[in-house]
């Protein structure tokens, strides 16, 4: 059974680290790093239905009720905020809806904002096909990056790594639908074709190399992801385990079949 996946999240004290992917724990800070403790291991954000048990107690004084209700309301904005304590000797700020946690494993830190993980980016979950070649990763890696904040210029990016691919498959690189319609005739699935125009149709009209295109949206970046590796994993995974299980073959097998060949 595939093991469960435990993204980040503000109400865990374990979870995939955004910085090194381990499930590990999460030591959590406020700001300037001061660990939280053991009784309140994870930050405390209230929910609007604190805002209404607040209103219906009749035992908090009005003056002390509109203070706590005043809290909570910029709390729920979202928005880091300032709280001055007088009685505080060392520390004269504590900085609310800005958190830190700290990955056992790497020792890195994510920064928080409310409920949000700012920082790192969280990249989309589709990794790049190992045998993607090394000078298309890095743009593969940085649409990952950007695809929630900005699926536009993922799209764009992916756009140019399916380019790439198609030169360094010896097409032309200039009309994404020719090159792979030229791919098709090689070998490469059919399938990856009518996914080229599912893109096509949800979005622009012609899919251009590296353009940024206003109806591009994550889903047209995410189709684009899964289309960049399927044109890898039919055109160069698969021949490259093919000819690495030919290559295991006894020599006198190998011979044989090669002689075989040469007769047809």
């Amino acid at each position: 059974m595939a093991k469960k996946s435990v993204p980040p999240s503000i109400k865990e004290t374990a979870f995939e680290c955004p910085h090194c992917g381990a499930y590990t724990t999460q030591f959590w800070h406020s700001l300037f790093a001061i660990r939280t403790s053991n009784e309140h291991p994870t930050p405390s954000v209230p929910t609007p239905a604190v805002k209404d048990d607040i209103a219906a107690d009749q035992e908090i004084a009005e003056d002390v009720k509109k203070s706590c209700l005043e809290w909570v309301d910029k709390m729920l904005s979202g928005l880091v905020l300032l709280e001055y304590h007088e009685s505080s000797r060392y520390l004269h700020h504590e900085v609310h809806n800005l958190y830190l946690s700290e990955c056992y494993n790497c020792k890195k830190f994510s920064v928080w904002v409310h409920d949000s993980l700012v920082f790192p980016r969280q990249k989309a979950s589709i990794a790049p096909n190992p045998d993607l070649p090394d000078d298309i990763i890095p743009d593969f890696e940085e649409a990952r990056e950007i695809v929630d904040a900005s699926p536009r210029g993922a799209a764009a990016l992916l756009r140019l790594c399916i380019q790439k691919l198609c030169k360094h498959l010896g097409e032309k690189g200039k009309d994404l639908d020719e090159d792979i319609a030229s791919l098709v005739k090689k070998g490469l699935n059919p399938l990856v074709q009518q996914s080229l125009d599912i893109v096509r149709v949800i979005g622009n009209e012609a899919v251009h190399p590296g353009v940024v295109d206003l109806k591009d949206d994550r889903d047209i970046a995410m189709r684009l992801f899964e289309l960049v590796n399927a044109i890898a994993e039919q055109m160069i995974s698969h021949p490259k385990a093919v000819q690495s299980m030919y290559g295991k073959l006894p020599e006198p097998k190998r011979k044989a079949i090669e002689k075989r060949d040469h007769k047809q």
